[in-house]
């Protein structure tokens, strides 16, 4: 079930910590994040999910950014959030995407006991200005069903900036399923 506004704000303190809160941002069912003033573009002509990839840093000026078509942009949220014993949900807000802005292109459901700024995954169909501050996206909060295990660390638990892809470090573990090794190139000894 989703948490109405009323809810969500007689959840702060407990299980919803949304750093700084302002009132008017709460919504029926969900609470508006901003949009921080810088943003990542990967500097890479390919991509490569085995390690890290370069990146640049631009400031959004007080005029704006124009964000191009084709180019993906991670922001993040001015907002620190932290959530337990609740699913925390990222969406863009629709007056964003019907100018043609996605945001969040993928992974919207957060973890359980997540801590931190939203990384958002920014992509524009047609050349759009932006702004610092810009309410882009909601926060939406579910209840669980069954016994809870919050996400307690990780790639991007407690952090302080917007996050780049850390795929990398999930391919340096060693992988323990033989089919899993063979997939990406690694012997077995069975």
């Amino acid at each position: 079930m989703i948490l109405t506004g009323e809810e969500i704000k007689a959840q702060l303190g407990k299980n919803i910590v949304i750093d700084p809160f302002d009132p008017a941002m709460l919504n029926p069912n969900s609470y508006n994040l901003h949009l921080h003033d810088e943003l990542l573009v990967y500097e890479e002509i390919v991509l490569d999910v085995k390690r890290p990839n370069r990146f640049r840093r631009h400031l959004i000026p007080p005029e704006g950014f124009v964000m191009q078509p084709r180019q993906l942009y991670l922001g993040r949220t001015v907002e620190r959030t932290e959530t337990h014993n609740l699913v925390p949900m990222l969406e863009g807000r629709s007056s964003i995407g019907r100018l043609g802005l996605f945001v969040h292109v993928t992974a919207g459901v957060g973890d359980v006991g997540f801590c931190g700024y939203w990384t958002l995954e920014l992509y524009a169909v047609h050349p759009i200005r932006i702004y610092a501050g810009l309410p882009i996206c909601q926060i939406i909060y579910q209840t669980l069903l069954g016994e809870i295990s919050e996400y307690r660390t990780g790639k991007y638990q407690n952090n302080q900036d917007i996050q780049p892809s850390l795929l990398f470090k999930e391919l340096q573990s060693p992988l323990k399923d033989p089919q899993m090794r063979l997939a990406f190139g690694q012997e077995t000894s069975e």
